[in-house]
């Protein structure tokens, strides 16, 4: 049966099929409505409660004497400094450690993979209280007494520091890994005279920069607002200052978090700008 194509009927029946069918204009733009309402919330979420703060902390009379009080305040400023140099010791010994481990893995061990992964989030299941104190019972008597001096507190600081980092630096290590031909790579180092070490440092390392840096971010800010494990081993870290002027003071609690939020944050962009400018991404490619 053939209709003619100048059929009344056959004209609507085109028409309300064309309404019907949403064009790719109006479905781009609801997701792009869908995206800006998502990131305006996730913006409020987390501007909001410092917003909150920062208003809270201008209660202070005289207005602002909160933060001059902190600056003025020695404690604050070596406390700071302590942990933000605990901090990059401990992403630096965490990716002498990890960086090695996790390579190794995918490369010659991957049925320990599963393994390694179990041993990584262990620090998710004992608590942080469990650790020091265990820290403080192995370490206390010969034939390592670190506990009985400040340099040996500050390494066994940093080594729970590093144990508590293990979920966050070796997943951001391993997904960085998992982004790059590891055993091409290896094979064209090697294959050009490099050892496993130059290896590691000139190959393996810039390609995975990025995650190394995303590991660091996590670590420098696990460290600064850490609590339990600074008190015990740690007394000028900046955790505790912030748990004694707490319990002592109305505003000023309020004003140092969002100073230490600040500097944090600071910190992390000064590390991802060095990052950035340092960063040679080193690709194998087979020829076809």
């Amino acid at each position: 049966m053939t209709v003619s194509g100048g059929n009344p009927i056959v004209g609507k029946a085109i028409m309300d099929a064309s309404l019907a069918t949403p064009s790719p204009r109006r479905g781009r733009s609801l997701a792009t409505l869908v995206w800006w309402i998502v990131f305006i919330a996730g913006v409020i979420y987390f501007l909001g409660p410092l917003w909150a703060t920062f208003l809270f902390s201008l209660k202070s009379i005289p207005t602002g004497s909160a933060y001059t009080n902190l600056l003025a305040d020695p404690q604050f400023t070596k406390t700071l400094l302590y942990s933000f140099v605990v901090g990059l010791i401990t992403i630096a010994v965490s990716i002498a450690l990890l960086v090695p481990t996790a390579y190794w893995v995918r490369l010659r061990l991957p049925q320990a993979r599963r393994l390694i992964e179990f041993i990584t989030l262990l620090p998710f299941v004992v608590p942080p209280v469990i650790l020091v104190f265990g820290l403080i019972r192995g370490y206390k008597a010969p034939p390592l007494p670190l506990t009985n001096s400040d340099l040996g507190s500050n390494i066994l600081l940093v080594g729970a520091y590093v144990v508590l980092s293990f979920p966050y630096m070796y997943r951001a290590i391993d997904v960085g890994l998992r982004t790059i031909d590891v055993q091409s790579l290896t094979e064209a180092s090697q294959s050009l005279g490099a050892g496993w070490g130059r290896t590691l440092w000139q190959i393996i390392l810039p390609n995975i920069r990025v995650s190394l840096l995303s590991g660091a971010f996590l670590t420098l800010a696990i460290v600064i607002g850490e609590y339990t494990i600074a008190t015990f081993l740690a007394r000028p870290a900046f955790g505790p200052y912030l748990s004694l002027i707490g319990g002592n003071k109305a505003y000023e609690p309020a004003a140092a978090s969002l100073i230490s939020f600040g500097l944090t944050w600071i910190a992390m962009g000064l590390i991802a700008l060095l990052g950035r400018g340092s960063r040679v991404r080193i690709q194998v490619t087979a020829a076809h």
